[in-house]
């Protein structure tokens, strides 16, 4: 099977500390901080990076599901937005929003929000992150005209 892998380097305390986040492939290293992290400073942070992973598996899930089901996306645009708050627990993801947008042709609305559901549920990264209590889904379907 399949592994990757990403690194994570802290240095200082918890509020006063910076550590950098590094993809395993390299092709991203970004630092994060207390401030990038629960307040609105530069950088990065884990749950942006949960986001990225989300909004991706999403898209290809659905790409797959769709041409499944006979159908070819001309586009698929994905948002994730991973909301964190704090409960009895300490700050946790409190609820996830997928928010996608579908250019294709020939799919009624009912079918392609049927098919929708399902990559959100089918989707790796969704089932990795069951222990969310919400995670929400706004599908869009754009008609794709036969000469685009």
């Amino acid at each position: 099977m399949t592994i990757r892998e990403a690194s994570a380097k802290w240095q200082g305390t918890l509020k006063e500390g910076a550590g950098r986040l590094r993809l395993g492939s390299g092709v991203f290293e970004g630092a994060y901080s207390f401030p990038s992290r629960f307040e609105n400073g530069p950088g990065t942070n884990p749950e942006e990076l949960i986001a990225a992973a989300h909004a991706g598996c999403f898209s290809m899930a659905l790409s797959a599901i769709l041409g499944g089901a006979g159908h070819v996306a001309r586009n698929i645009h994905t948002m994730a937005k991973v909301h964190l708050g704090a409960t009895a627990a300490g700050p946790t993801i409190t609820r996830i929003e997928l928010e996608t947008e579908v250019e294709a042709a020939g799919l009624a609305a009912d079918e392609f929000e049927r098919l929708a559901q399902s990559a959100k549920t089918g989707c790796l990264v969704s089932r990795a992150l069951a222990g969310v209590s919400q995670i929400t889904l706004k599908a869009t379907l754009v008609e794709a005209t036969k000469d685009q």
